[in-house]
Protein backbone atom coordinates (compact mmCIF):
# COMPACT_ATOMS: atom_id res chain seq x y z
CA UNK A 1 0.00 0.00 0.00
CA UNK A 2 2.63 2.15 0.60
CA UNK A 3 3.40 3.50 -3.03
CA UNK A 4 -0.37 4.19 -3.18
CA UNK A 5 0.13 6.74 -0.52
CA UNK A 6 3.72 8.03 -1.54
CA UNK A 7 2.49 10.56 -4.15
CA UNK A 8 3.57 8.31 -6.64
CA UNK A 9 -0.05 8.05 -8.74
CA UNK A 10 -0.22 11.82 -8.71
CA UNK A 11 -0.06 14.24 -11.49
CA UNK A 12 1.80 17.35 -11.61
CA UNK A 13 -0.89 19.25 -10.26
CA UNK A 14 -1.72 17.23 -7.76
CA UNK A 15 -4.71 15.02 -8.75
CA UNK A 16 -4.68 11.48 -8.08
CA UNK A 17 -4.42 9.29 -11.18
CA UNK A 18 -3.94 5.35 -10.42
CA UNK A 19 -3.33 4.82 -14.60
CA UNK A 20 -0.04 4.04 -15.38
CA UNK A 21 1.30 7.23 -17.33
CA UNK A 22 2.06 7.17 -21.17
CA UNK A 23 5.64 8.02 -20.51
CA UNK A 24 6.41 4.41 -18.91
CA UNK A 25 4.59 2.74 -21.67
CA UNK A 26 6.40 4.71 -24.48
CA UNK A 27 10.03 3.09 -22.35
CA UNK A 28 8.26 0.04 -21.62
CA UNK A 29 7.73 -0.42 -25.13
CA UNK A 30 11.31 0.78 -26.57
CA UNK A 31 12.79 -2.72 -24.84
CA UNK A 32 9.81 -5.56 -26.18
CA UNK A 33 12.03 -8.06 -28.06
CA UNK A 34 12.65 -7.49 -31.54
CA UNK A 35 10.28 -9.51 -33.90
CA UNK A 36 8.63 -9.20 -37.26
CA UNK A 37 5.15 -8.25 -35.46
CA UNK A 38 6.60 -5.97 -33.25
CA UNK A 39 9.34 -4.36 -35.50
CA UNK A 40 6.41 -3.54 -37.98
CA UNK A 41 4.85 0.07 -37.86
CA UNK A 42 1.75 -0.51 -37.16
CA UNK A 43 2.61 -1.84 -33.70
CA UNK A 44 4.48 1.69 -32.70
CA UNK A 45 2.54 3.24 -30.33
CA UNK A 46 0.38 6.13 -32.17
CA UNK A 47 1.61 8.97 -30.06
CA UNK A 48 5.32 8.21 -30.83
CA UNK A 49 4.54 6.85 -34.31
CA UNK A 50 6.16 10.51 -36.41
CA UNK A 51 5.24 9.15 -39.72
CA UNK A 52 1.64 8.45 -38.50
CA UNK A 53 1.59 12.10 -36.69
CA UNK A 54 2.36 13.46 -40.11
CA UNK A 55 -0.18 11.74 -42.18
CA UNK A 56 -2.36 14.05 -44.08
CA UNK A 57 -5.59 13.24 -42.20
CA UNK A 58 -3.78 14.04 -38.69
CA UNK A 59 -3.47 17.53 -39.46
CA UNK A 60 -6.58 18.77 -36.85
CA UNK A 61 -4.69 16.85 -34.50
CA UNK A 62 -1.16 18.77 -35.42
CA UNK A 63 -2.90 21.93 -35.35
CA UNK A 64 -3.98 21.35 -31.92
CA UNK A 65 -0.66 20.21 -30.58
CA UNK A 66 1.11 23.38 -32.11
CA UNK A 67 -1.69 25.36 -30.07
CA UNK A 68 -1.43 23.65 -26.99
CA UNK A 69 2.11 22.66 -26.60
CA UNK A 70 3.03 26.72 -27.09
CA UNK A 71 -0.16 27.69 -24.36
CA UNK A 72 0.63 24.89 -21.97
CA UNK A 73 4.48 25.77 -21.88
CA UNK A 74 3.79 29.78 -21.13
CA UNK A 75 0.63 28.88 -18.80
CA UNK A 76 3.48 26.74 -16.64
CA UNK A 77 5.79 30.03 -16.75
CA UNK A 78 3.12 32.09 -15.37
CA UNK A 79 3.21 34.58 -18.81
CA UNK A 80 -0.45 36.14 -18.25
CA UNK A 81 -0.17 39.25 -21.03
CA UNK A 82 2.61 40.02 -23.86
CA UNK A 83 4.05 42.94 -25.87
CA UNK A 84 4.18 41.64 -29.45
CA UNK A 85 7.11 43.38 -31.94
CA UNK A 86 7.04 42.73 -35.29
CA UNK A 87 9.21 44.07 -38.18
CA UNK A 88 11.53 43.60 -40.75
CA UNK A 89 13.94 40.17 -40.54
CA UNK A 90 16.38 42.05 -42.75
CA UNK A 91 17.41 44.77 -40.93
CA UNK A 92 20.45 44.78 -39.44
CA UNK A 93 22.11 45.81 -36.42
CA UNK A 94 24.05 49.38 -36.39
CA UNK A 95 27.44 49.11 -38.06
CA UNK A 96 26.54 45.88 -40.06
CA UNK A 97 26.71 44.81 -43.38
CA UNK A 98 22.93 44.41 -44.66
CA UNK A 99 23.24 40.64 -45.38
CA UNK A 100 19.85 40.64 -47.44
CA UNK A 101 20.27 43.34 -50.13
CA UNK A 102 20.48 43.07 -53.50
CA UNK A 103 21.82 46.27 -54.78
CA UNK A 104 23.46 49.06 -53.43
CA UNK A 105 20.16 51.19 -53.35
CA UNK A 106 19.08 47.92 -50.75
CA UNK A 107 22.27 47.85 -49.08
CA UNK A 108 21.94 52.12 -48.51
CA UNK A 109 18.29 51.81 -47.64
CA UNK A 110 18.55 48.68 -45.04
CA UNK A 111 21.67 50.04 -43.61
CA UNK A 112 20.22 53.32 -42.80
CA UNK A 113 16.97 51.42 -40.89
CA UNK A 114 19.42 50.06 -38.86
CA UNK A 115 18.00 52.64 -36.29
CA UNK A 116 14.94 50.98 -35.84
CA UNK A 117 17.05 47.79 -34.94
CA UNK A 118 18.58 50.07 -32.12
CA UNK A 119 14.85 51.77 -31.32
CA UNK A 120 13.35 47.86 -31.17
CA UNK A 121 16.28 47.24 -28.58
CA UNK A 122 15.52 50.11 -26.71
CA UNK A 123 12.06 49.55 -26.92
CA UNK A 124 12.16 45.84 -25.38
CA UNK A 125 14.26 47.18 -22.56
CA UNK A 126 11.52 49.78 -21.51
CA UNK A 127 9.08 46.83 -21.37
CA UNK A 128 11.00 44.38 -19.53
CA UNK A 129 11.38 46.74 -16.64
CA UNK A 130 7.86 47.00 -16.30
CA UNK A 131 7.70 43.02 -16.68
CA UNK A 132 10.34 43.41 -14.13
CA UNK A 133 7.90 44.92 -11.39
CA UNK A 134 5.12 42.24 -12.05
CA UNK A 135 7.50 39.57 -11.70
CA UNK A 136 7.70 38.66 -15.56
CA UNK A 137 4.17 37.60 -15.42
CA UNK A 138 3.31 40.51 -17.69
CA UNK A 139 4.45 42.19 -20.67
CA UNK A 140 6.74 40.36 -21.42
CA UNK A 141 7.94 40.53 -25.49
CA UNK A 142 7.67 38.58 -28.06
CA UNK A 143 8.89 38.56 -31.78
CA UNK A 144 8.81 36.04 -34.51
CA UNK A 145 12.59 34.72 -33.14
CA UNK A 146 14.75 35.54 -36.00
CA UNK A 147 16.99 38.10 -37.42
CA UNK A 148 16.54 41.46 -37.81
CA UNK A 149 14.39 43.83 -35.53
CA UNK A 150 12.99 40.48 -34.04
CA UNK A 151 16.73 39.77 -33.24
CA UNK A 152 16.73 43.60 -31.15
CA UNK A 153 13.74 43.08 -29.53
CA UNK A 154 14.78 39.70 -27.77
CA UNK A 155 17.99 41.37 -27.50
CA UNK A 156 17.08 44.49 -25.73
CA UNK A 157 15.09 41.79 -22.92
CA UNK A 158 18.20 39.92 -22.70
CA UNK A 159 20.57 42.88 -21.66
CA UNK A 160 18.51 43.55 -18.94
CA UNK A 161 17.80 39.92 -17.59
CA UNK A 162 14.28 39.49 -18.57
CA UNK A 163 13.08 36.53 -20.24
CA UNK A 164 11.14 36.82 -24.27
CA UNK A 165 9.60 34.51 -26.38
CA UNK A 166 10.35 33.60 -29.83
CA UNK A 167 8.04 32.30 -31.65
CA UNK A 168 9.93 30.13 -34.90
CA UNK A 169 8.89 28.86 -37.89
CA UNK A 170 10.41 26.49 -40.50
CA UNK A 171 11.53 28.90 -43.20
CA UNK A 172 14.37 27.98 -45.52
CA UNK A 173 16.57 30.78 -44.65
CA UNK A 174 16.00 31.02 -40.85
CA UNK A 175 17.00 27.67 -39.77
CA UNK A 176 17.45 28.40 -35.82
CA UNK A 177 16.41 31.11 -33.25
CA UNK A 178 18.28 34.21 -32.58
CA UNK A 179 20.47 34.04 -29.86
CA UNK A 180 18.85 36.01 -27.86
CA UNK A 181 15.43 34.20 -27.03
CA UNK A 182 15.23 32.92 -23.45
CA UNK A 183 16.17 29.08 -24.44
CA UNK A 184 12.87 27.63 -22.69
CA UNK A 185 10.47 30.06 -24.36
CA UNK A 186 11.41 29.30 -27.98
CA UNK A 187 8.93 27.84 -29.92
CA UNK A 188 8.79 26.45 -32.91
CA UNK A 189 5.92 26.08 -35.89
CA UNK A 190 4.77 24.41 -39.09
CA UNK A 191 1.41 26.07 -39.09
CA UNK A 192 1.51 30.12 -40.05
CA UNK A 193 -2.17 29.96 -38.66
CA UNK A 194 -1.43 28.75 -35.43
CA UNK A 195 1.69 30.88 -34.98
CA UNK A 196 -0.61 34.25 -35.53
CA UNK A 197 -2.81 33.00 -32.52
CA UNK A 198 0.03 32.61 -30.15
CA UNK A 199 1.09 36.46 -31.12
CA UNK A 200 -2.23 37.40 -30.35
CA UNK A 201 -3.64 35.79 -27.35
CA UNK A 202 -1.92 37.46 -24.59
CA UNK A 203 -0.84 40.73 -26.61
CA UNK A 204 -1.56 44.03 -24.77
CA UNK A 205 0.13 46.22 -27.38
CA UNK A 206 1.53 45.41 -30.62
CA UNK A 207 4.17 47.18 -32.51
CA UNK A 208 4.80 47.06 -36.19
CA UNK A 209 8.76 48.16 -37.30
CA UNK A 210 9.47 48.78 -41.45
CA UNK A 211 9.68 45.07 -42.82
CA UNK A 212 8.69 43.20 -45.68
CA UNK A 213 5.57 40.75 -46.88
CA UNK A 214 5.30 39.12 -43.34
CA UNK A 215 5.38 42.18 -41.87
CA UNK A 216 2.41 44.02 -43.62
CA UNK A 217 0.70 40.41 -42.98
CA UNK A 218 0.67 40.83 -39.36
CA UNK A 219 -0.20 44.42 -39.46
CA UNK A 220 -3.56 44.04 -41.59
CA UNK A 221 -3.81 40.54 -39.65
CA UNK A 222 -3.97 42.89 -36.57
CA UNK A 223 -6.12 45.42 -37.42
CA UNK A 224 -8.29 44.01 -38.97
CA UNK A 225 -9.05 42.13 -36.30
CA UNK A 226 -9.66 44.82 -34.30
CA UNK A 227 -11.44 46.96 -36.91
CA UNK A 228 -14.13 44.14 -37.08
CA UNK A 229 -13.84 43.89 -33.41
CA UNK A 230 -12.58 40.39 -33.45
CA UNK A 231 -9.92 41.65 -30.68
CA UNK A 232 -10.34 44.29 -28.06
CA UNK A 233 -8.98 47.58 -29.00
CA UNK A 234 -5.21 47.48 -27.63
CA UNK A 235 -2.45 49.87 -29.05
CA UNK A 236 -1.12 48.98 -32.01
CA UNK A 237 2.06 51.00 -32.97
CA UNK A 238 3.72 51.71 -36.06
CA UNK A 239 7.52 52.55 -35.93
CA UNK A 240 8.07 55.55 -38.49
CA UNK A 241 5.48 57.80 -39.84
CA UNK A 242 7.73 58.05 -43.16
CA UNK A 243 8.25 54.55 -43.76
CA UNK A 244 4.58 53.32 -43.48
CA UNK A 245 2.74 56.53 -45.21
CA UNK A 246 5.17 55.69 -48.17
CA UNK A 247 4.27 52.28 -48.50
CA UNK A 248 0.79 52.19 -47.51
CA UNK A 249 -2.01 55.38 -48.61
CA UNK A 250 -4.27 54.54 -45.52
CA UNK A 251 -5.96 58.15 -46.33
CA UNK A 252 -6.70 56.94 -49.67
CA UNK A 253 -8.33 53.95 -48.40
CA UNK A 254 -10.57 56.50 -46.39
CA UNK A 255 -11.42 58.84 -49.04
CA UNK A 256 -12.05 56.06 -50.96
CA UNK A 257 -14.38 54.63 -48.82
CA UNK A 258 -13.03 51.07 -48.56
CA UNK A 259 -12.79 52.01 -45.10
CA UNK A 260 -14.24 54.24 -42.70
CA UNK A 261 -12.53 57.50 -41.82
CA UNK A 262 -12.31 56.54 -38.00
CA UNK A 263 -10.39 53.05 -39.04
CA UNK A 264 -7.44 55.51 -38.87
CA UNK A 265 -7.76 55.55 -35.27
CA UNK A 266 -7.20 51.70 -35.08
CA UNK A 267 -3.31 53.09 -34.89
CA UNK A 268 -0.93 55.14 -34.05
CA UNK A 269 2.94 56.07 -35.07
CA UNK A 270 5.97 56.63 -33.14
CA UNK A 271 9.52 57.33 -34.33
CA UNK A 272 11.07 56.17 -30.72
CA UNK A 273 10.86 53.47 -28.20
CA UNK A 274 10.48 56.14 -25.65
CA UNK A 275 7.15 57.53 -27.48
CA UNK A 276 6.16 53.96 -28.18
CA UNK A 277 5.86 52.92 -24.29
CA UNK A 278 4.49 56.35 -23.53
CA UNK A 279 1.56 54.75 -25.44
CA UNK A 280 1.37 52.24 -23.91
CA UNK A 281 1.99 53.26 -20.25
CA UNK A 282 -1.01 55.72 -21.07
CA UNK A 283 -3.16 53.33 -22.10
CA UNK A 284 -2.92 50.96 -19.35
CA UNK A 285 -2.30 53.90 -16.88
CA UNK A 286 1.02 52.27 -15.97
CA UNK A 287 1.97 54.93 -13.48
CA UNK A 288 -1.23 53.88 -11.19
CA UNK A 289 -0.38 50.94 -8.90
CA UNK A 290 -3.63 49.37 -9.87
CA UNK A 291 -2.73 49.32 -13.48
CA UNK A 292 -3.60 46.39 -15.37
Amino acid sequence: MARWKNGKHRRKDGSWDPLKDSSTDKQTAQVIPRTPQSASSSYTLAYVDDEFLCREELRPVRLQLELLKTEMILTERSIKSTVVMFGGARIPAPGEAAWAAKNDIQKKNLENASIYYEEARKFAQLCSAQAKKMDYHEYVVVTGGGPGVMEAGNRGASEVGAPSVGLNIVLPHEQAPNPYVTPELSFNFHYFAIRKMHFLMRAKAITIFPGGFGTLDELFETVTLIQTKRMAPIPLILFSRAFWEDIINFEALAAFGTIAPEDLDLFQFAETAEEAWKIIADFYDLNDETAP
